[in-house]
């Protein structure tokens, strides 16, 4: 056999080897192949072609690992148990900048599924390798780095720490600073994932000067990465009152409440939970927000948004008026009350239900005035049926149940009370019925209306069957009127009435 027909079949070999890893690549994208290669064994057969003298070769052995790791979480347990991540963490640090990022998207594929599975990633030394990765040349290498980075980053604090210590926040704040859009969008997400665990993996990437670059890309005419950033300071903010001054001193504001208006509804919802971040921590920075403009585009946002996006709104409005009476009338002043009590009516998840109760009893509890706005608004009675409905949540039977004896305890608004009476617990009965003995001794006119609408004479009738505080509110009202108005109200009157006839005796 001739030298030139040897190296025939060596070129046969690598013809198969190619059509074979490209083919399962290939068929790896289709849920429906995956299985059947499962069975035929495929990661043992790919696992020695990643180390194949034939770059193009390697490159799609680690293509197709990746997105047979990517497909659920027991194929990324058998790339870990086939002990094929060793071998692409030494490549990584060996190989050209295509096989860097196929291996850095099987390391990814492996590592987003569960916390044990990106701990396994990082067991077998990752970490050392994806970081140099964050400093080539080529941004592609530098985004499938910086991806991998943030779904390790992204499931523990221990797993988010390990990312800190291996030196990477420095390196994800210049990527974010590279002109490539992708590469920024990626850099933020990651270290969003790193921000959101706890007070000190946030300090660390606002330590590493991040805050500064993020901020000024709020106004970038790239939706996804104004999703990216308005949820990294979002995560930021959310720790605590210094780490949400750093976010509120970079200048987030006016432009972020333009992002509330923003075509995209993922940037809208992101920049409304950046918002209510910053919001929930102080009286300063929810006046900052009211200053700038913000308790309008707020209730703006909460009237267009739809189902989950409403939430972040809800709860940044309820922060806002929870603070001060100045800060709930700025809500009022800016229509806030309406599209809260439609969400409490009409959104069908109860946890948005009760954060809408939730808020509106931050903005009535203050004075009679904010109470009133609330009555006036139809929201007593709506906070009453999600209370006592059967189908209501827990969570919502007791928000509502809060927010509407925060209300009642400063509503002196009698008409919105009244109607209250009849439909309402024993429980609620007693917080209306103090309203009603705390005032009408002072209001002539709201003693003739009490009487005039049925209320002395529901009363009268409520006063045969309860006892304890009740008894005593009904006593004090009854106090209010002469004794022949309270008794002729009473249930049984007409029957003492009818006695008075058997005992009379005409004078004939």
């Amino acid at each position: 056999m001739s030298g030139v027909s040897v190296l025939q079949h060596f070129e046969a070999y690598q013809k198969s080897r190619v059509s074979f890893v490209q083919a399962v690549a290939e068929a790896a994208t289709r849920p429906q192949n995956i299985e059947v290669m499962q069975n035929a064994g495929v990661m043992q057969l790919l696992r020695p072609l990643l180390l194949d003298n034939v770059p193009s070769i390697q490159q799609s052995a680690a293509l197709a690992l990746g997105r047979l790791a990517n497909y659920s979480d027991d194929l990324a347990e058998a790339v870990v148990g086939n002990e094929i991540l060793p071998q692409l963490v030494y490549s990584l640090s060996e190989q050209n900048r295509f096989y860097k990022k196929a291996a850095a998207f099987v390391l990814r594929a492996v590592a987003k599924h569960s916390p044990d599975l990106a701990q396994a990633v990082v067991d077998s030394g990752a970490l050392d390798a994806l970081v140099p990765c964050l400093e080539e040349f080529d941004p592609t290498v530098k985004e499938s780095a910086a991806w991998a980075i943030g779904y390790i980053a992204q499931h523990t604090a221990e797993l988010a720490q390990n990312v800190v210590d291996a030196g990477t926040v420095p390196l994800l704040v210049l990527c974010i600073q590279e002109p490539e859009i992708t590469l920024k969008r990626i850099s933020a997400s990651a270290m969003s994932d790193i921000c959101k665990h706890s007070p000190e993996l946030a300090q660390a990437v606002v330590d590493a000067g991040a805050v500064a670059y993020l901020a000024p890309l709020i106004v970038h005419p790239d939706a996804k990465l104004k999703r990216q950033v308005c949820a990294c300071l979002a995560q930021i903010a959310k720790h605590s009152v210094d780490l949400a001054e750093v976010v509120v001193e970079a200048e987030i504001f006016p432009n972020i409440l333009n992002c509330l208006k923003d075509n995209d509804a993922f940037v809208r919802k992101n920049a409304a939970t950046c918002i209510r971040e910053v919001a929930k921590h102080t009286p300063e920075l929810a006046k900052l927000i009211v200053n700038a403009g913000g308790a309008s585009a707020l209730v703006d946002y909460v009237s267009e948004a739809q189902g989950n996006a409403k939430l972040p709104g809800i709860m940044a409005v309820g922060y806002i008026a929870a603070f001060s009476e100045t800060l709930a009338l700025a809500i009022i002043v800016s229509k806030g009350v309406m599209p809260l009590r439609e969400a409490l009516v009409a959104e069908p998840e109860d946890h948005i239900k009760a954060a809408s109760a939730w808020s509106l009893g931050q903005i009535g509890r203050h004075t009679p005035d904010h109470a009133r706005d609330l009555a006036e608004g139809d929201v007593l009675r709506h906070l009453l049926a999600c209370m006592v409905h059967e189908a209501s949540s827990d969570d919502l039977k007791t928000k509502s149940k809060r927010a509407l004896k925060a209300i009642l305890a400063k509503c002196t608004h009698l008409q919105a009370l009244q109607p209250l009476l009849r439909d309402s617990p024993v429980k609620v009965q007693k917080y209306v019925l103090k309203q009603f003995a705390q005032l009408l001794p002072h209001d002539v006119e709201a003693r003739r209306a009490f009487v005039q609408n049925g209320g002395l004479q529901f009363l009268q009738e409520l006063n045969e069957s309860v006892e304890g505080k009740l008894k005593e509110h009904i006593e004090m009202i009854n106090n209010c009127y002469p004794s022949e108005i309270v008794e002729y109200y009473s249930p049984n009157y007409s029957k003492a009435l009818l006695e008075k006839i058997d005992e009379f005796q005409p004078q004939v």
